[in-house]
């Protein structure tokens, strides 16, 4: 199992480690950390929807005949998912309590919870996807960190716990994903890891066309757009890179990692 979760896991410590940085950057630099939050968020946005409409849904499509109905079961599976996770922890209102800071915590908590087992699933069932699914997501982990310190400092939370709870929540869980969901991809046959995958594409779709894509309603028309087409071109550029060769010879025909890439298909 630790084979199959190594790069999962490798991509799931950087964005602990990128949201550490972001940690760092607003509890150091706090009003520019917040003034430039919104504009890393636009571009994950922009990066994650252009590799999931150029890669991750086109192999899905090529992997399974269910992956349309797959696709929206996904996409329609993360609005359930951030309905429940906001019914369960609803914004406060009013007051500045260090109470009143558990509920939009625990929000981002399990949200980057989800990201880890989001990396575990793409990588399992094909090594690009994998790859290209979590750089775009670590993208938005600095204004994850960043929007997670600055909502516990905005209820009074002292500097120093703001900076230890908001790095357990928005950090720390990521990898944690990425663990919780390994044990169930290594016993998972190839059908099922691709019908994940599938379900995957459409949750990524609603990451990026919902929660990635708040912020432009807040933002400068010109700053947010500019924002959003530099992911565009940054996911561009990325999905043109070859990095399917690449793995390929890097592990050889005696990797002992398990493949479910292309598992009905021939190259």
């Amino acid at each position: 199992m630790f084979s199959t979760l190594q790069a999962p896991l490798a991509f799931g410590l950087i964005a602990a480690f990128v949201t550490t940085l972001g940690l760092i950057a607003v509890s150091t630099r706090g009003d520019w950390s917040r003034r430039h939050a919104n504009l890393f968020g636009l571009a994950a946005a922009g990066m994650l929807l252009t590799l999931t409409l150029t890669h991750i849904a086109p192999a899905a499509f090529a992997e399974t005949e269910h992956a349309p109905s797959l696709l929206l079961a996904g996409f329609l599976g993360g609005m359930v998912l951030s309905f429940i996770i906001r019914a369960i922890f609803p914004d406060s209102e009013g007051g500045a309590r260090a109470s009143e800071a558990i509920t939009p915590i625990m929000a981002i908590a399990c949200h980057s919870f989800i990201d880890g087992i989001i990396y575990t699933i793409t990588f399992a069932a094909d090594f690009e996807s994998g790859v290209y699914t979590s750089t775009s997501l670590i993208m938005h982990e600095f204004p994850e960190g960043v929007m997670a310190f600055a909502i516990l400092r905005a209820h009074g939370v002292s500097n120093r716990h703001s900076f230890r709870y908001a790095f357990y929540a928005a950090a720390l869980t990521t990898p944690l994903g990425v663990l919780a969901a390994g044990p169930a991809v290594t016993v998972l046959g190839a059908e099922m890891v691709t019908a994940m995958f599938a379900l995957s594409a459409g949750l990524l779709l609603y990451v990026a066309t919902g929660p990635l894509m708040a912020p432009m309603s807040v933002e400068k028309p010109l700053r947010g757009l500019t924002a959003l087409l530099a992911g565009v071109v940054i996911g561009l550029l990325l999905a043109a890179s070859p990095l399917h060769e690449g793995h390929d010879h890097g592990h050889g025909a005696d990797r002992d990692q398990p493949d479910f890439r292309h598992s009905g298909h021939d190259h």
